[in-house]
């Protein structure tokens, strides 16, 4: 993906490694949204690839909005500029939690408000010691961030949050259940990799339609949620992964899955 310039892509064993790089502080403008709904999308498309992991590069996941950008475009914003700024930035956090592929967020620093809302987006999640989790708009005249902290967070520390600014430490996050792992900085991409080729191992159908059927009954009640995935499951049984993965398991060896 050489026509990416704030976002990084590299692949290899089923896994896509994906790496915010917009010095200093993987800060969100225009062009990081698209960029990352960009590879994300094409990610979704991508048969080589089984599994996401997303982190940033330096000493920060995601700082959030880009501040200078929002004030300059407000300075020269005509009509519609500041509705498709809105549209681009939603996009951006959809286009992972619709990837047709997992995602491992590996936190490796702090999450602040949009990035934040990419963390949450995320299927798996990992952080190091460094990381936090904030939604610090209160203090910069900005608002948003609470809906997608609602997904990791209960009542009232999301409040807490988005009303005072508070930022949740990464042991905190470990201890709450919000991370799967809390690491020291120089092993956090050891622990992402590793839940990522997990799941990389696994039918690429079955994580394509698990992830799509973990999307869809997320706000459903019981029996509506779950007559969906039994329809996921019938749907899983006309292909040969689901086939190969009895066979496999009746005959007492490892599956050989070839994503059909």
């Amino acid at each position: 993906m050489d026509d990416l310039k704030v976002i990084r892509v590299a692949i290899e064993d089923h896994v896509a490694v994906v790496t915010m790089d917009n010095p200093p502080v993987n800060a969100q403008d225009r062009r990081f949204n698209e960029e990352v709904a960009l590879a994300f999308d094409r990610l979704s498309e991508m048969d080589e690839v089984r599994c996401a992991v997303l982190t940033g590069a330096g000493r920060v996941f995601s700082a959030g909005a880009d501040i200078k950008a929002r004030v300059a475009m407000a300075a020269e914003r005509r009509p519609g500029d500041g509705l498709q700024h809105l549209r681009r930035a939603r996009e951006c956090y959809h286009s992972v939690y619709e990837c047709r592929k997992p995602v491992v967020a590996a936190i490796n620093g702090p999450a602040l408000g949009a990035g934040l809302a990419l963390a949450a987006s995320c299927d798996i999640l990992v952080c190091s010691e460094n990381a936090v989790l904030g939604l610090p708009e209160v203090d910069v005249g900005l608002l948003g961030g609470g809906r997608h902290a609602m997904r990791l967070f209960g009542h009232s520390l999301t409040r807490r949050m988005m009303l005072t600014g508070y930022r949740v430490p990464g042991p905190e996050l470990y201890r709450l259940g919000v991370v799967e792992a809390c690491v020291p900085q120089d092993r956090l991409m050891e622990v992402a990799m590793d839940l990522a080729r997990q799941v990389a191992s696994k039918s690429p159908v079955a994580t394509r339609l698990a992830k799509h059927g973990l999307n869809a009954i997320e706000w459903s009640s019981l029996r509506d949620g779950y007559r969906f995935e039994q329809e996921m499951t019938a749907e899983l049984g006309k292909y040969e992964d689901s086939k190969e993965a009895m066979r496999a398991f009746l005959e007492k060896r490892p599956p050989v899955f070839k994503g059909r």
